[in-house]
């Protein structure tokens, strides 16, 4: 099987850039204009916030895997300038020309002051550091989504590192090294207990009345970088199984598939109705349920007879391959349309449901819209670009799957 093309992993893209697009949607309507059944139906879809973590989950399976297959070998570690420079490329151009148009709009179009905290956040996002503080959390006003770009970048550079200690091991390879990223798992949570610890913040101005820095405030520590590289490290730990078994093909990998998107809806319910649904050591979304329930996808289809067949339907490769440029610009539709058109497009604001419909429509349509010409005028020709950065002719391989969706 190749390297380059592990089947399910533009279902798991597609999916969670779709369930991230309906949790922000769902949130706009008015509970009380809706059924109880309706109601129910609503705060379901905003569980769909899940859908980040399907995204951590799938880029540390992307991009582990190679590391993996080097350790087995008993060959050196993939080039970490070749790493770099294809996640840059992959994620960097479209994310800083989101982040820096949302920076300028917000306070010529959208009335946010210019101020001194305004400019910190926004450089904090442009040098790739918004993630390390509460403050700098949200890196921009009007497109919160951005807040996963800086805690995945962050992932992206822990991975090596970590794996370095697992090929500087010499009793760490086959199954043992897995064994071995396990304890660095567990070790993560125990850093993420500290961090529950020692940096809670203070009550002042904390919580989601106070803006989007009052969120990130009451969000903070249990959203941290920490915790989201633990969610990335068990997509990690799912590329080291997929390649024990990636040469293998069955049935019962079909169940293993379908066994892992039972325990994902399961871990859904479980933590219904709060979409932050903290787990172990705090972590949000189901920890560790939900993304051992994504990996359990990930192992299962690229071995199974049927599944692998099913998620490869081009509607959901299409939906895969913009689902970075849906998942940045989305929200700053939403709000645009908040701001200069219709006030009550807020949190549990739309009483008339058919407006609602139709804005919401239009927005997701627009968001793919913009997604496919970034795809084909600026991110695909920027991966192809770098390619001519790298100093010797490699294999195509996952690093250059969109992860951040």
């Amino acid at each position: 099987m190749s390297d380059s093309r592990l089947a399910g992993a533009d279902f798991v893209r597609a999916a969670a850039c779709l369930m991230v697009v309906a949790h922000h949607v769902a949130q706009r309507i008015s509970p009380d204009i809706l059924t109880p059944g309706q109601q129910g139906l609503a705060m379901g879809v905003q569980m769909f916030a899940f859908g980040v973590a399907a995204f951590f989950v799938l880029s540390g399976y992307l991009l582990a895997r190679p590391f993996w297959v080097a350790l087995d070998k008993g060959d050196p570690m993939p080039s970490l300038r070749t790493y770099a420079i294809r996640r840059g490329a992959r994620i960097l151009p479209a994310f800083w020309l989101n982040l820096t148009i949302v920076f300028v709009l917000s306070f010529t179009l959208l009335g946010t002051p210019f101020d001194g905290p305004l400019l910190l956040r926004y450089l904090s996002g442009m040098f790739l550091v918004a993630d390390f503080h509460w403050l700098t959390w949200f890196p921009v006003e009007f497109n919160g989504p951005l807040w996963s770009i800086g805690a995945e970048i962050t992932s992206y550079a822990l991975l090596p590192l970590c794996l370095w200690l697992l090929f500087k091991l010499p009793f760490t390879r086959g199954w043992l090294a897995r064994l071995g990223w396990v304890a660095i798992i567990g070790a993560l949570l125990g850093l993420q207990l500290l961090a529950l610890r020692y940096l809670m913040p203070d009550a002042n101005l904390r919580g989601w009345e106070y803006g989007m820095v009052g969120g990130a405030k009451f969000w903070w520590p249990n959203y941290n970088p920490i915790a989201f590289y633990a969610i990335f490290a068990v997509g990690a730990l799912a590329a080291g199984v997929q390649v024990k078994l990636a040469t293998l093909r069955s049935g019962w990998f079909d169940l293993v598939a379908l066994g892992g998107l039972g325990l994902a809806i399961w871990a859904l319910w479980a933590g219904f109705p709060y979409p932050d649904a903290y787990g172990w050591a705090g972590i949000p979304y189901g920890y560790p349920w939900f993304p051992l329930g994504v990996a359990l996808i990930l192992v299962g289809t690229p071995s199974s007879v049927v599944l692998h067949k099913l998620t490869e339907l081009s509607p959901i490769a299409y939906v895969a391959r913009v689902s970075f440029g849906v998942y940045i610009w989305h929200y700053m539709l939403m709000e645009i349309v908040r701001v200069l058109w219709q006030p009550r497009y807020i949190y549990a604001g739309m009483i008339n449901a058919g407006a609602w419909a139709w804005i919401s429509l239009a927005v997701v349509v627009m968001s793919f819209f913009i997604a496919t010409l970034s795809y084909a005028l600026l991110e695909e020709p920027i991966i192809r670009w770098a390619r001519g950065l790298e100093k010797r002719a490699t294999p195509a391989n996952p690093t250059l799957s969109p992860a951040a969706g």
